[in-house]
């Protein structure tokens, strides 16, 4: 998550992901999530935490029980599989109230690994059914409460509000004002200001809340006001009675230095007054650079000497050194340095003094800057208030307008400043010294800059309020009671009578302090409106602020903008998703977004716009904010345009009074033609309409330097309304404007003119200011029509209709009065064609979710396609069928003539199946990328043939505008997609349709890999059979079959004769087709292969039987393995023993036999299988030379195996291959000439590989097990697994070469090989062995093993093919290469070191099946570990566009572009693993 998310989607489910590392870097900023009431919040396992024992906890209560926070419980995993399966588990969040809430997750012995927050926004009711305003409706508007006069008027003043459209009223603060009559220095928190009663009245909180209750039943309004936290006035008689509530110089010692420096510059100041430094350049009028720069020349050779700031920060070396130097007679002795004698103690002494002598001189650098910046300051301020245009101009030095601002309050009468030095003797006195409060510039908002570490107040860099006081609260209430009681008293109240609250200058408010007074509030109102204006000039800390304090909404400003267009990006960015925007699921992770935005076009303590843009400015401004997606609002003074900011601390006029009469030159009252309010009242009901019915998506349009069009849109009824807005940023009596306005070209019909309004000049007199009411431009008002029909309007015209093609349906719209401050909106529809259409397609997708329902309609005559439900359709498919529709690589597609599609500008889709789109789809949906390259282009072509229903769907598609193609596109494909998906999984084995969402992922594996092609990748099986697919050959157009095979992998091993491996196809069909349920399919591969079976093996490439090679000595093992896991996983499995097999090769030396020329059962191949080993094996490949094999030397064509015999007595060993060829699945042959490797075996594993030692111990004692059921011939076995354990021990009776050891505890990889360090090497081929027969390996050995390998080839998704301690180990692998390297060249290496996938799945089978031996601690370690390597292998499954998992990775997991992007047997290995856990 990133920082500021924030989501409303009601009636949803919502999650995110969390990642210890993630959340360790910044807990409080990046985690947190801002969600409406009513939404789950589901936490689920990111990949570094899967497997591993999360514990998540949080303060959000359970229902009924009240909210302590910090008061943490643990929530619950819930499986959704039934499953301890960690990819799919979650613990959630039902939200109901809202509030500030935090969580934090921890594992193992960690309690806290990461931390967040979640804010639940309220919910705001209103009327006297108490409906729903959603945050989006509101439209608010500041008062300053003083110049409200009596509460008695109140509501008549109150009611320009409700009249101007605004459904929310802020008032700032009601309670009794300080000297300074600031709104925001507040003398009493408590009481309600006796100047809102008039005379032999005496109003109370209650009558307030009367007041606002009246409000929000009868207006629909709600009320909020402000809470001061952060100072209270400084003639507040509490403060006075507990100085202890401030900062004062007996609390805070370390402001002593700062007040002694305020108390000089106020001297400073009288002697300034009293004319003693005008020899010196300064009088009291300071006009120039010039007394500036006496200023500064006073401070450093008056001011800084005479009050010697450095002493504060300085030791007293004398009595330092004697203090120490009787430490040191008195025994203490210093460890390193001998302090025997005098003299040694002396030097001690000397080294102290020198030592004291230099931090004091650097102490006194350090002050010397502190002054130097004081200056800078002081003179700086005095530039602003004296000299500067944009300034106060306070004129002459005085009392009342000081030189500057003091810092500190200073209760006592006038004395000098000897004698005021004196004072800090006297903590009776210093206590009530207090430092005012004030804001830094481009200081850190999380610092306290009043605390010690601060030098603030010593440098002069508080812009200080003069009127008030910092409090100062500490850590917790113990630190100040009565402060802490006193104000949450005060904020109690508050929240009591009001609906929500305004946190002033929130930025430097202490975040424990506002945190625990709003706790306080919402125990009072639990839905309490939260909203604050920051400065803090970060997006990431405005994020922590709203986290912690649950803020509602952040303010905003359109005055921060300094052009229209900058106006207009400011209403994109506050809220609304673009036009168009794709449906989201209801189960999505959080996105990341900013704050919900209250976007005002002025704030009340800012400067009017009046002043810095031109009235005509005000109604087009209101209008570009009021069409933002959020809250939005203003400050009373606005509309009526008030040409001046009405001050906070020295407006003391009233507002003016509604009277609908009122007329223009009324100052005491205003009606509708008051400025801009007929204007706003317009504008503010439209913003409410368009939160209310959904218009949640938006477009800006910058027409040109002046005129921004704002874009609603709801994507439902996909009505538009269009804002086009005039900016006058610029008095047009002072700026020429161009009069010639361009078209505009609005898609759609438009339906009419919402609003057209103009600011217009009147005869009215001219602006003067009333002393007794704030009072605006009489000279302006607004011509304003509303909901007429577009040929009646004065300021535009259409030019009639035209159309972009036969989809697209546009209004030409030419403006005739379209001046300086105007606005028109359209209410703008689809062309009929297109809105029917709409709501059919709706119509047809809301039988996939139900929030299509809004905006459809029913065709009279569908289309036959679309009678029916796509589920039933679907039901109708095959797995087979479904690996068309979903997938098929480019290779495959063109074998059929075709290919998939390339995307002008950008790429080749990896799928011709709905894969393909919806792999791209994927990272376009969830960040709207409705630019991406893939919509440029008409898709729709892509699979229009697929099935009927698609191609009735896109139909529709065709005859709507372009710009919603996308998000019907995605919709349909969704459906399509999800609906596939879910008919195939209803094909697979409960394991599959019960299993979690990184089981199905696995599954979908059989369905990208199981496919049947235009040319038959089997040799034909046996007439006999049943259940044996057929078709009309595409290409003889006669009767074939047409039989499942399994792709090694995509893309490159996917089509033509190198799309079927015999070691491939059996080491990934227990996964991709036992386990999936695909049983007829299997045991049709099981048997066309036997039909293969020569010289006793089974083919390694397949070529349909005709092409077959027959040069691997393992393949033949992995198929009888299949047989035997078919026999274990299906019903009656042992019945496919007697299933007649189509023998192409019934002899070694025969030519291939037709079908059923020669048939025998399944046993009997198997038997000669395993009785032609017995025997021994020896031939030379038919037509062995460069046409079959251009690399391969001639010595290593003949399949011979260690003559006489194939199975080693003494051992029982299967053993062969000799080092010029490779029968193991480590099969790389050199290919460089450059570097001599051409010809030779990188991996020749001859000898006895250790893996099919342990696939032949499986077989042989599985046939066994048969014939003691009387189901096979009888075999005797006699296997000892003792020869490959390398103990490392010298004495060791069974180590034949201990000089070639250099890992002990492993396995080796052979036995007996033509070069024998090649046995030694540590590779992982012995845990396929540990898997198929474990009963070869004793407990013990087996974990010592395993545990080698996971330190040494363990990868984070394969296993290192060989130990990177090797002399010939290499991790990268480039098959394009050519150096003279001999280990690497035209990837020599491609076994070497490179982590290969698929055996990974045998390694966490094996340590899981040995660790369930050992038990305890061991096994759940194991499970740990394997859950949380099996995360990154769902991690890539997700994000791949393949959605596969790779053949092999370079070291440590980095891509390899050689391997294939997606292989069978890795996909089936690890979903074997799931199946064990």
């Amino acid at each position: 998550m990133g920082s500021g998310e924030t989501v409303h989607w009601p009636q949803t489910t919502t999650y995110f992901d969390f990642h210890i590392s993630n959340l360790k870097a910044t807990p409080n900023i990046s985690q947190t999530t801002c969600v409406s009431s009513g939404f789950e919040l589901q936490f689920r396992l990111g990949p570094s935490l899967q497997g591993k024992r999360v514990m998540v906890h949080t303060n959000y209560p359970l229902e009924g029980q009240v909210f302590e926070r910090n008061n943490f419980r643990v929530l619950a995993w819930n499986y959704p599989t039934g499953r301890e399966d960690d990819s799919d588990k979650f613990c959630s969040l039902d939200l109901k109230i809202a509030g500030s809430y935090e969580y934090y997750f921890g594992h193992g012995d960690t309690e806290q690994s990461g931390r967040g927050y979640i804010v639940v926004d309220p919910v705001l009711r209103v009327g006297a059914d108490s409906h729903v305003l959603p945050l989006d409706c509101i439209t608010i508007q500041t008062y300053l409460a003083k110049c409200l006069g009596h509460l008695d008027d109140w509501p008549i003043r109150l009611r320009v509000s409700k009249e101007s459209g605004y459904n929310m009223i802020h008032f700032t603060p009601l309670q009794t004002l300080g000297e300074s009559r600031s709104c925001y220095s507040l003398a009493d928190q408590l009481t309600f200001s006796p100047e809102f009663s008039p005379a032999g009245q005496n109003y109370t909180w209650a009558d307030v809340g009367a007041l606002v209750e009246k409000l929000q039943k009868e207006w629909n309004m709600l009320c909020i006001t402000d809470v001061v936290y952060n100072h209270t006035a400084a003639n507040s008689l509490w403060i006075k009675e507990h100085p202890e509530c401030g900062y004062n110089l007996v609390n805070s010692p370390h402001l002593r230095p700062a007040w002694v420096l305020d108390r000089a510059i106020w001297h400073l100041t009288t002697r300034i007054v009293e004319g003693r430094y005008k020899a010196k350049g300064l009088p009291t009028d300071i006009t120039n650079e010039s007394h500036l720069t006496a200023i500064r020349s006073v401070l450093q050779q008056d001011v800084y000497p005479q009050i010697k700031l450095w002493e504060f920060f300085q030791v007293k070396v004398d009595n330092a050194v004697e203090q120490f130097r009787a430490l040191l007679q008195n025994g203490l002795y210093c460890t390193s340095v001998n302090v025997s004698s005098p003299q040694h103690i002396e030097e001690c002494c000397g080294w102290l003094r020198q030592k004291l002598n230099e931090l004091n001189d650097e102490q006194y650098q350090i002050v010397h800057q502190h002054e130097e910046q004081a200056a800078n300051c002081i003179v700086g301020n005095v530039l602003y208030e004296r000299l500067a245009d944009h300034g106060p101009k306070l004129g002459p030095v005085n009392r009342k307008n000081p030189l500057v601002t003091r810092y500190f309050t200073f209760p006592y009468q006038d004395m000098t400043l000897e004698q005021e030095m004196q004072l800090l003797d006297q903590p009776d006195k210093m206590c009530h010294f207090l430092a005012h409060n004030g804001w830094v510039m481009g200081d850190d908002p999380l610092r306290n800059f009043a605390e010690p570490g601060s030098n603030v107040y010593l440098r002069r860099e508080l812009i200080c309020w003069g009127d008030s006081v910092k409090l100062r609260y500490g850590k917790k209430p113990e630190d100040c009671p009565y402060l802490w009681a006193h104000m949450q008293k005060y904020t109690e109240i508050t929240a009591k009578y009001f609906h929500g609250v305004r946190l002033d200058n929130c930025h430097s408010t202490p975040l424990h302090v506002a945190e625990a007074m709003l706790d306080a509030a919402r125990v009072v109102r639990p839905n309490l409106y939260v909203i604050a204006e920051l400065f803090t000039g970060s997006e990431l800390i405005d994020n922590v602020f709203v986290n912690r304090l649950g803020i509602s909404s952040l303010i905003r400003e359109a005055m921060s903008a300094a052009d229209s267009h900058e106006e207009g990006r400011l209403v994109y960015r506050y809220g609304g998703e673009p036009v168009g925007a794709f449906v989201q699921p209801s189960l999505r992770p959080l996105m990341p977004s900013i704050a919900h935005a209250m976007f005002l076009d002025v704030t009340h303590d800012n400067e009017c716009p009046i002043q810095r843009r031109s009235a005509l400015d005000s109604l087009p401004s209101s209008a570009i904010v009021s069409m933002a997606c959020c809250a939005t609002g203003s400050t009373r003074g606005y509309d009526e345009l008030v040409p001046h900011q009405i001050s906070v601390v020295k407006e003391e006029r009233f507002y003016p009074k509604w009277n609908p009469s009122a007329t223009p030159s009324s100052t005491g009252e205003v009606g509708s033609q008051t400025g801009i309010i007929a204007g706003k009242l317009a504008l503010n009901k439209l913003h409410q309409e368009l939160a209310v019915q959904g218009f949640i998506q938006v477009y800006v349009d910058q027409v040109d330097a002046d005129i921004v069009a704002v874009t609603r849109h709801c994507p439902s009824t996909h009505q538009s309304v269009v804002s086009v807005c005039r900016t006058a940023f610029w008095d047009p009596k002072t700026h020429q404007y161009d009069t010639n306005v361009s078209p505009m070209f609005i898609p759609g019909k438009i339906e009419e003119v919402v609003l057209e309004a103009r600011t217009v000049e009147r005869h009215a007199g001219s602006y003067v200011k009333d002393d007794n009411y704030i009072n605006g431009m009489p000279e302006y008002t607004v011509e304003i029509k509303e909901h007429i029909p577009l040929k009646d309007s004065t300021v535009a015209k259409s030019s009639g209709v035209t159309s972009k093609g036969r989809s697209e349906f546009v209004q030409e719209i030419t403006f005739q009065k379209l001046t300086p401050g105007s606005v028109i909106a359209f209410r703008v529809s689809l062309d009929p064609k297109a809105q029917r259409l709409v709501g059919v397609l709706r119509f047809y997708l809301s039988q996939f979710s139900p929030k299509y329902r809004r905006g459809s309609v029913m065709e009279e005559n569908p289309p036959e396609a679309l009678q029916k439900p796509l589920a039933q359709l679907m039901s109708k498919l095959t797995l087979a069928d479904l690996n068309i529709l979903l997938f098929r690589c480019d290779s495959e597609e063109q074998e059929d003539g075709g290919g998939c599609y390339s995307i002008p500008g950008w790429e080749t889709l990896k799928y011709a199946g709905l894969q393909g789109l919806m792999s791209v789809l994927a990272d376009i949906r969830p960040n709207n990328d409705l630019g991406h390259p893939v919509f440029a282009v008409c898709v729709l072509a892509l699979f229009l043939n697929l099935i009927l229903w698609l191609g009735a769907m896109f139909n529709y598609l065709k005859h709507i505008p372009r710009y919603l193609i996308p998000c019907y596109f995605d919709a349909i494909l969704v459906s399509t997609y999800t609906t596939a998906l879910d008919a195939a999984y209803k094909l697979m084995s409960s394991f599959i349709q019960n299993g979690s969402s990184f089981v199905r992922h696995l599954a979908l594996g059989s369905i990208q890999m199981c496919g049947v092609g235009r040319f038959p990748a089997l040799p034909p099986l046996s007439t006999k059979l049943e259940a044996v697919p057929f078709r009309i050959s595409p290409i003889t157009e006669q009767k074939e079959q047409c039989c499942v095979s399994l792709a090694a992998g995509l893309p490159h091993f996917s089509s033509g004769i190198f799309r079927c491996w015999g070691r491939d196809t059996f080491i990934a069909l227990r996964g991709l087709m036992l386990l999936t349920g695909r049983h007829t399919e299997a045991r049709n591969i099981i048997l066309a292969f036997a039909g293969t079976l020569r010289h006793g093996l089974i083919p390694n490439l397949l070529g349909e039987g005709r092409c077959a090679r027959y040069n691997c000595r393992d393949a033949v093992w992995w198929w009888l393995q299949c047989i035997q896991d078919y026999t274990i996983h299906v019903a009656q499995g042992h019945e496919i023993l007697h299933c007649p097999v189509t023998r192409m090769y019934p002899t070694d030396d025969c030519e291939p036999c037709k079908p059923g020329e020669v048939e025998q059962f399944l046993y009997d191949v198997i038997q000669e299988a395993l009785q032609r080993h017995l025997e021994g094996i020896s031939f030379r490949e038919r037509n062995a030379g460069p046409k079959i094999d251009m690399n391969m030397r001639d010595e290593g064509k003949t399949g011979r195996v260690l003559d006489p015999f194939t199975v080693d007595p003494a051992t029982g060993f299967v053993t062969g291959g000799n080092r010029f060829n490779c029968g193991t699945w480590m099969d790389k042959m050199g290919e460089s000439e450059r570097a001599r490797n051409k010809g030779m075996p990188a991996t020749p594993r001859d000898g006895a590989a250790v893996e099919i030692v342990g696939l032949s111990k499986s077989a042989v004692r599985w046939v066994v097990e048969l014939h003691a059921k009387g189901l096979f011939y009888l075999i005797l076995c006699w296997i000892n697994i003792t020869a490959f354990w390398v103990s490392g021990s010298p004495n060791d009776p069974n180590e034949k070469h201990p000089d070639l050891v250099h890992k002990r505890g492993i396995y080796k990889d052979s036995y007996g090989a033509s070069s024998p360090w090649c046995d030694y090497q540590l590779r992982p081929n012995f845990t396929i062995a540990m898997v198929v027969a474990p009963e070869l390996f004793t407990v013990e050995r087996a974990w010592k093993a395993l545990e080698v390998a996971e330190k040494k080839l363990l990868g984070p998704l394969g296993m290192k093919t060989l130990d990177c301690d090797d002399m010939v180990y290499c991790g990268v692998y480039d098959n394009a290469l050519d150096n003279d390297n001999y280990n690497l060249a035209k990837g020599f290496n491609y076994h070497q070191g490179p982590e290969w996938l698929w055996p990974v799945g045998y390694f966490l089978r094996a340590k899981l099946y040995f660790a369930k031996k050992l038990g305890g601690e061991t096994y759940n370690t194991t499970v740990t570990l394997v859950k949380n390597v099996l995360s990154r292998h769902y991690t890539h499954l997700e994000r791949s566009p393949w959605k596969g998992l790779p053949e092999l990775t370079n070291e440590n997991g980095q891509y390899c572009p050689f391997s294939c992007e997606t292989q069978a047997w890795s996909l089936s290995t690890v979903l074997e693993v799931l199946f064990d856990l």
